[in-house]
């Protein structure tokens, strides 16, 4: 293992590395902290000796300090989306007094190595990360190695060694899927998100759990990556298929705004002749005409759970504040002026279920 740099002096950092704690637990050691066991007291105080490390007044002051350094990495191809994530952690850092430090990717991919080195370097406390980066293998790995405590939000399959705040993105799809159904849809076009993100498989099998207990009922599929531009070109494809569907149902808000568009230059009355329905409820399902049908993703609190609980553990004298926990949020379906029953069978019957649901 390195050792710091010896012209600049050890950190709470260097310390943890050694030691292969958190920082929160080199700071309760510190502080005199009762709860540390003493086998993970001693190879802390050994860390501690060894780099001759001299604890600061910011060391010491960590777990009741008013002022938190928070990172939030961020990159997500829907502005909305990111619009509403990070007022959701500038509202909760404004009230609770965490300083936030701001790290960018783009079109959905991770910020380069160095940029998330010179972020842990900077004395931050803990990160929150907002989704797809809770899955991406190279910041989970940097900041594992860091010691750093970790918030995400929104991985479908959180990882197991972070608190992940979410909602339960398979049940919400099912729900959306059973609203086609009973609408009387049997021929549903489905726009699945970026293959990279475990959201987009939940969501995908919950539509087809709800149509495959339904006789007759048909998912078409089409694959996106969360974009208005993939969400263009699903639409197209669904729409040109021999037989297509008389709804589509997007992974998310830009992509139903896609095929939106992609109807009205087809001449596509929605929802007469095509019914749409989109998934987190941002600010694009109203601010479209029609307004969206959609599942809301409560995404401002659900940033703001995270931060909240993170800040929480590193506040806690408890040990087990350290370890990793789970937020499951309350989803809700939105039902608004993109959905009608398809001409052919408006009016009809409610859908049989079949005998294997």
């Amino acid at each position: 293992m390195s050792r710091p740099d010896r012209a600049r002096g050890a950190t709470i950092v260097d310390v943890a590395r050694l030691a292969g704690v958190s920082r929160m637990t080199v700071s309760r050691v510190i502080n005199d902290g009762a709860k540390v066991r003493d086998a993970t007291r001693e190879a802390v105080l050994a860390a501690i000796r060894e780099l001759n490390y001299e604890p600061n007044l910011a060391a010491r002051n960590l777990v009741t300090a008013g002022e938190l350094r928070i990172g939030v990495i961020y990159s997500n191809p829907s502005a909305a989306f990111m619009s509403d994530f990070l007022i959701g952690v500038f509202e909760e850092a404004t009230s609770a007094g965490a300083r936030l430090i701001l790290v960018r990717g783009e079109n959905g991919q991770a910020p380069a190595a160095r940029e998330l080195e010179r972020l842990v370097g900077s004395g931050v406390h803990g990160v929150v990360l907002a989704p797809p980066l809770g899955e991406s293998a190279i910041v989970r790995d940097i900041l594992r190695a860091a010691h750093l405590p970790v918030a995400v939000v929104a991985a479908g399959r959180p990882p197991t060694d972070a608190i992940n705040v979410r909602i339960d993105d398979r049940q919400a799809s099912h729900a959306m899927a059973r609203h086609l159904l009973d609408l009387g849809h049997r021929r549903i076009g489905f726009i699945a998100g970026n293959p990279d993100q475990s959201a987009s498989a939940e969501r995908l099998e919950g539509a087809r759990a709800a149509i495959a207990a339904v006789d007759g009922a048909q998912l078409i599929l089409a694959e996106g990556a969360f974009t208005y531009g993939s969400g263009l070109r699903a639409a197209e494809q669904l729409l040109d298929s021999d037989a297509p569907p008389t709804a589509i149902f997007a992974s998310n808000d830009d992509m139903a705004a896609a095929a939106v568009s992609v109807a009205h230059r087809r001449h596509l009355d929605v929802p007469r002749d095509l019914t749409v329905v989109g998934f987190d409820d941002t600010t694009v399902a109203t601010t479209l005409w029609p307004p969206l049908t959609t599942v809301r993703q409560p995404v401002r609190q659900m940033a703001a759970v995270a931060l909240d609980r993170l800040m929480r553990a590193l506040r806690s004298t408890d040990p087990s504040a350290d370890t990793a926990a789970e937020y499951v949020l309350d989803h809700v379906l939105i039902a608004r002026e993109s959905t009608a029953p398809p001409r052919a069978v408006a009016g009809a019957k409610a859908p049989q279920r079949s005998s294997h649901a």
